[in-house]
């Protein structure tokens, strides 16, 4: 349980933060594909959408995964907290369990902060697929199939 205890945080606040480090690069990097995409250069509306895409699912798995990651951090910290209330034997201190208690719930919290901004940058970049293959839409390209 000491192990736990002493690598809980740096497990759980380490993957969220790669998870921000991964999601912030493929936002980046979409944004970037998009303002620099020639569209004439896709005669399929299915290979445009491919390209389009391509890195979106990422972004949607850290958006619905990161308050499970923070979910699990307050669980164990949860766990840590009645272990260490259970060794205290009879000696109660309120204080520490308000601290362990308070301390467990911020990884819910930091899951939160990672998830919403990439659920928002998500939709954000569906809405410039859609725009973006409406535009190749009115080109006229003709199809090839």
């Amino acid at each position: 349980m000491e192990y736990l205890k002493e690598y809980l945080d740096y497990f759980i606040f380490g993957t969220l933060g790669f998870m921000s480090f991964i999601m912030l690069w493929m936002v980046v990097e979409r944004y970037i594909f998009y303002a620099r995409i020639k569209l004439e250069d896709y005669s399929h509306p299915e290979e445009l959408k491919i390209v389009l895409t391509d890195h979106l699912t990422i972004l949607s798995s850290i958006g619905s995964n990161a308050p499970y990651i923070g979910l699990l951090g307050t669980v164990f910290g949860i766990l840590i907290t009645f272990y260490d209330l259970g060794q205290a034997e009879g000696k109660l201190d309120s204080g520490a369990i308000m601290i362990g208690l308070s301390l467990a719930l911020k990884a819910t919290a930091v899951g939160l902060l990672v998830a919403i901004p990439s659920i928002l940058f998500y939709n954000a970049l569906l809405r410039k697929v859609d725009v973006l293959t409406s535009r190749w839409k009115q080109q006229n390209i003709p199809f090839k199939p």
